[in-house]
């Protein structure tokens, strides 16, 4: 993951809870420098007085977009615009689309079209057609879970709705990772579980372990119990290098009658 690169953060202010703006800022941080953050929207409405405060503490400029018509929705064009200046000024290297709205669908593919990384981040109503047309996308879910994990005087409710908002790991999630570690896998069906994993993220940009309550893929795999792991000795690092691979499946003999 190149943390080195410059990211234009734009946040539709209209869309988004701002709630975990700290934790948003703190996970786009994982993939690059936010050199330019905006949030759009029209601060003149009440809806938008919870951001306010939150601006100056995250370094965050807002945009004044009034909504000239009735049922348009301007923060939209707005954004758009922004981002194909910032596009062409050649200062960044990639974008945070911080919305659950499927009209930035074109605008993420576009940015791609040229070039740019595109990170997406927005609630789990996110519709399908923008999370597949970014190179990664996050659930805000996922950042409250991490923030409700932090606290360590949660009590027993809150313990209980943390468990109910974790996703299951059904049979269509084993069969990605199965197939994506046969993709890479050498002569002996291993395959090393960073190529693992950045291949997932290609397949499925909001394949993410933590929606499954696991920090890591290395824990994800291993309560499956479908793939074996081994770890491997690293001569330019001291960390060990973890490959996994596709368990055999046992072929039973028929019972002698």
């Amino acid at each position: 993951m190149n943390t080195n690169i410059n990211l234009a953060v734009l946040i539709d202010g209209d869309n988004i809870p701002s709630a975990h703006v700290k934790e948003m800022m703190e996970e786009i941080a994982k993939y690059g420098n936010p050199t330019i953050k905006r949030i759009y929207g029209d601060w003149t409405k009440p809806n938008l007085t919870k951001w306010k405060n939150l601006l100056l503490e995250n370094a965050i400029t807002p945009i004044q977009q009034y909504g000239y018509t009735t049922g348009k929705n301007a923060t939209d064009s707005a954004m758009i615009i922004d981002a194909m200046d910032i596009l062409y000024s050649g200062k960044v290297n990639g974008f945070c689309l911080v919305s659950s709205d499927s009209d930035f669908t074109r605008l993420a593919t576009r940015l791609r079209e040229a070039g740019m990384q595109v990170i997406g981040i927005g609630e789990k109503k996110t519709p399908n057609p923008f999370i597949v047309a970014c190179d990664k996308f996050v659930y805000i879910e996922v950042l409250k879970k991490q923030t409700e994990k932090k606290d360590d005087n949660d009590d027993e409710d809150t313990k209980e709705s943390n468990k109910s908002n974790v996703d299951k790991i059904t049979q269509r999630e084993i069969h990605l990772i199965s197939t994506t570690i046969s993709d890479l896998s050498d002569e002996d069906g291993w395959a090393f579980l960073g190529d693992v994993g950045s291949l997932l993220q290609k397949k499925r940009p909001n394949f993410d372990s933590r929606n499954y309550g696991f920090e890591k893929l290395t824990p994800l795999i291993k309560s499956i119990g479908s793939f074996d792991l081994e770890q491997r000795e690293n001569t330019k690092s001291r960390h060990k290098l973890i490959f996994v691979k596709n368990k055999e499946k046992r072929i039973r003999k028929p019972k002698k009658r």
